[in-house]
């Protein structure tokens, strides 16, 4: 179980270095409990179904990241690589800007 607590992990740690800009309106207790969530989520899935399940999981959750950013975002008028126009992203997340 150690395996996939350190790949969700990573992918977190990974995920925030590089895109933790388009998340500063988030809370921070809110960020914490998702990194939870998906632990638990591994582990508990790892240990019940195996490993294969734990991955599939993954890819799983990576498919409405990729509607998300590749349909939704751009059918609002926003870049789904970017989050240009800062106005339209904040408003699309409910943000206030300031």
């Amino acid at each position: 179980m150690w395996f996939e607590i350190a790949v969700v992990s990573t992918l977190f740690a990974v995920g925030n270095i590089v895109f933790g800009h388009f998340e500063e309106g988030t809370p921070r207790w809110r960020r914490v409990a998702k990194l939870a969530l998906f632990i638990a989520l591994g582990v508990a899935v790892s240990s019940r179904f195996g490993r294969f399940w734990f991955w599939a999981m993954l890819v799983a959750a990576a498919l409405p990241v990729l509607y998300i950013h590749l349909w939704l975002l751009p059918s609002k008028g926003i870049n789904g690589w970017t989050g240009e126009p800062k106005e339209k992203y904040y408003a699309f997340r409910g943000w206030k800007r300031g």
